[in-house]
Formats: C-alpha cells, sequence, structure tokens
C-alpha cells in the first residue's frame, strides 16, 4: 500500500508539475521516450571527445564537460520550459572547431574555445534582444529543411564510418568496409531490426533496436 501512495502522489506530482493530460500524455509514455531519446543521443559521449581530442584537448575532460553540460541544458528545458527536448553539444560545429577552426585556420584549442565563448555570450545578448529570432525566422523554410537534413546525413555517415560499413577508399573517396566483420554484420542487423519495427509501428521501435543490439554486442564483445 505505501508503494502504491507513492506512485500515486508521485504521479500526482508529475501530472501538476509537467500538466501530462493537458499535452495528451502519460508518465509512462513520457519514461519510453526519455530512454529512447537518451539512448539515441549518447553517441555524442564517445564522438564529442574523439574529436575534440584531435586538438590537444584531453578526451576524458571533454566527456565529463559534454555530459554535465547535457544534463544541466536538458534539466533546464525540461523544468523551464515544459519542452520534451534533448540539448547537447552539437554534431557538426565540433567537426567544424576541430578541423576547420583549429586544422585549416590553425588556432590553438584554448584561442578556438575563447571564440566559442565570444560566440555564446553574442548569441545570448541577441536572444535577449530579441534579434536571433527575427533572423531565424527570416531564413527561407527550404534552407532550415535543408540544414536539418544536412545535420541527419551528417551524423548517418559518422555512424556507418565508426561502425565500419563504410570506409576510406584513396581512389573512390568511400567504399563498402568488410562486410564479413561481425561488428559491421552486428551493425547492419541493428539498422535492419530498428527500421524493421519502425516500419511496424511497434512502440519504442528504436528503444527496443538499441537495446537488443547493445546487448548482442555486449555478448559477443563487439
Amino acid at each position: 500500500m505505501a508503494k502504491e501512495t507513492q506512485l500515486v502522489n508521485s504521479g500526482s506530482f508529475l501530472e501538476k508539475r509537467f500538466h501530462l493530460k493537458e499535452n495528451h500524455t502519460n508518465v509512462r509514455t513520457e519514461i519510453i521516450a526519455g530512454l529512447t531519446t537518451f539512448l539515441t543521443c549518447t553517441y555524442i559521449l564517445a564522438v564529442n571527445p574523439a574529436i575534440l581530442s584531435s586538438t590537444g584537448m584531453d578526451s576524458k575532460a571533454v566527456l565529463w564537460a559534454t555530459a554535465i553540460s547535457a544534463a544541466i541544458a536538458c534539466i533546464a528545458m525540461g523544468l523551464l520550459t515544459n519542452f520534451p527536448f534533448a540539448l547537447a553539444p552539437a554534431m557538426g560545429l565540433n567537426a567544424y572547431f576541430a578541423y576547420t577552426v583549429c586544422g585549416t585556420l590553425g588556432l590553438s584549442w584554448q584561442n578556438a574555445l575563447a571564440c566559442v565563448f565570444v560566440e555564446g555570450v553574442t548569441f545570448s545578448i541577441l536572444s535577449v534582444a530579441g534579434v536571433q529570432e527575427r533572423i531565424v525566422n527570416g531564413i527561407p523554410e527550404c534552407v532550415k529543411q535543408a540544414i536539418s537534413a544536412a545535420i541527419g546525413f551528417f551524423i548517418a555517415f559518422s555512424g556507418l564510418h565508426n561502425s565500419g560499413i563504410i570506409a576510406y577508399d584513396p581512389d573512390n573517396l568511400l567504399c563498402l568496409g568488410n562486410l564479413q566483420d561481425p561488428g559491421v554484420i552486428l551493425a547492419l542487423l541493428g539498422i535492419l531490426l530498428t527500421a524493421g519495427l519502425v516500419i511496424m509501428r511497434v512502440k519504442g521501435a528504436i528503444l527496443i533496436g538499441i537495446l537488443a543490439i547493445t546487448f548482442a554486442g555486449m555478448i559477443t564483445s563487439y
């Protein structure tokens, strides 16, 4: 009875705090959605340190900075705005930071971080002044969609490359990886499983696919 009372009280608290019924959702749906979002975003904890460490930054420090900043941003987004958006360091900007600002332009990572700080302060001022919203509204819708698609392609490319499905080729830039490699086979099975579940409209399809392949990878050590 005590546990049931606690569950009811926690449900009432969440309902009052986040207006679940008003937003046509419930605690179970939000938990599943939250876990799915978390698991689909955790790649940044590995990719961000891997990219930024190429500039000389400490990979462990980058990992902790990535995790802490994402946690603070996500908690603030939920508590202050009640929007179910996950916030974390963006793919694309980290590559630009490492390979263009530090690599091509030759800035040290310390100077590059100073530029990022100035950029953050500038955008904060523009946001408070309402200028950023006007800039965003002035961007054509086709360009917004193109940016979203480009980031999606970049993330997909990174995943395919890191899993070994595609590889670098000196003549054609890209080629198929070793399809006989167990890790590559496991990655392909994960894509097919998740895609099949999504097509069948299974609830929690992405979450199921991620957990299934992660478990299989732990068993096979790939």
